[in-house]
């Protein structure tokens, strides 16, 4: 049953939590997606034949929480995570974050250092609105307010707006040192067409982290989402968890 956080004078939040043993695995949905995904459904099954605590949700203006999508923003889905983390959650976290929700698990890493005991990317998309634009893209953008791009890993088309891209533009993380100490996993396949792996070694190794590995998946896209790729983000965060 999926319930709902109200939050006065912003929208509700669609979410699912269990309770359970260790840390709260929260997964973070990438650009348009929800907490319906396989990946994150697959993720919450395992953690309910564990007695794993887990935590799946939607931001605003995606799945079935309010709001209308193209009026968010990054720093808006970023304050949705830091909501539900600290009205549902208590003692320590592990992200788990898929393509931008690899973003926004980095930005909550940040705000929240005392409680992120580890952090899985999955195809982890930090600064995209920077190396995934070129000129011709922002002109687009400056004069259109929005740019539509269409990628054959999606059924849809990827709308992004002018405000979401300066909201990202702010939140570029890649140019200097990422001070974040938590353990860190990247899962990133070589046939990714959205985002390049040359991310996950420009991630890791601007991460402080001295725990820090990068695991690429040859024939995996950017979905990472068959078979042998979920057995590998559940066998990648069952280790994390059972790590001292």
């Amino acid at each position: 049953m999926t319930d709902m956080l109200s939050r006065p004078g912003l929208p509700a939040l669609a979410y699912h939590h269990r309770p359970g043993d260790g840390p709260t695995i929260v997964f973070l949905p990438g650009y348009g997606s929800d907490m319906s995904g396989g990946k994150a459904v697959m993720l919450d099954a395992w953690a309910a034949e564990r007695g794993r605590a887990m935590l799946r949700f939607d931001y605003r203006g995606c799945g079935a929480s309010e709001g209308v999508f193209g009026d968010a923003t990054l720093d808006d889905w970023r304050d949705d995570v830091l909501d539900v983390i600290d009205r549902l959650t208590q003692g320590p976290i592990l992200l788990v974050g898929s393509s931008m929700g690899g973003w926004l698990m980095l930005l909550v890493a940040l705000e929240r250092p005392e409680r992120v005991v580890g952090l899985v990317g999955i195809a982890a998309a930090p600064d995209f609105t920077e190396w995934g634009f070129d000129d011709a893209a922002r002109d687009v953008l400056a004069s259109d307010g929005l740019i539509v791009n269409e990628s054959p890993d999606y059924e849809t088309p990827e709308v992004i707006t002018h405000a979401f891209w300066s909201s990202g533009q702010e939140n570029r993380l890649l140019e200097s040192e990422i001070a974040i100490d938590a353990p860190v996993r990247l899962l990133h396949g070589l046939d990714d067409s959205d985002v390049p792996p040359s991310i996950a070694f420009r991630l890791g190794r601007a991460l402080r982290s001295a725990d820090v590995q990068t695991i690429l998946v040859k024939g995996g896209n950017h979905r990472l989402s068959g078979p042998r790729e979920l057995a590998l983000l559940r066998d990648t965060v069952a280790r994390l968890l059972d790590q001292p």
